[in-house]
């Protein structure tokens, strides 16, 4: 399987299912140094802002992200 085989699948998933993953994914990388989490970190918001200066009708308001992940929490 590709990697962009795998995160289609994960992006398949109901939502609950992938915060589950999301979540062990995040931990898997308690193991590194501060120094590779900082670089990790630096390539996926640039990877994203890429992804946002090819796509640029694909973002979304903060206002509309924020109220709809408030809107899947637990009361």
């Amino acid at each position: 399987m590709t990697k962009s085989e795998l995160e289609a699948a994960a992006l398949r998933l109901p939502p609950k299912e992938r915060a589950k993953l999301a979540e062990r994914l995040l931990a898997s990388l308690d193991a590194l140094s501060q120094e590779e989490h900082d670089a990790l970190w630096s390539a996926e918001a640039l990877r994203r802002d890429a992804e946002f200066d090819e796509t640029p009708h694909m973002g979304r308001p903060a206002e509309g992200v924020f109220a709809d992940a408030l809107a899947h929490l637990p009361e």
